[in-house]
């Protein structure tokens, strides 16, 4: 499973709203839904992201696998 839990992280430490992403850069509110819930997004959404952020795509999302019982 792939989490966006250091999006968040790495957007406070930029100083970066969703209020900016969606009105500066364009990202719909769908997206940032997704974002939030850890739902599928394109790879060119990541890279936006990485984009904006000046970051590498390590600092956006990290995979957890799931566990198997």
């Amino acid at each position: 499973m792939v989490i966006f839990d250091r999006l968040w992280e790495t957007m406070r430490a930029k100083g970066r709203s969703t209020y900016l992403l969606r009105e500066k850069y364009g990202i719909e509110r769908r997206t940032i839904r997704r974002l939030k819930h850890n739902e599928n997004v394109t790879t060119d959404t990541l890279g936006k992201l990485c984009e904006i952020l000046d970051c590498g795509l390590d600092e956006i999302a990290e995979y957890i696998p799931e566990r198997k019982e």
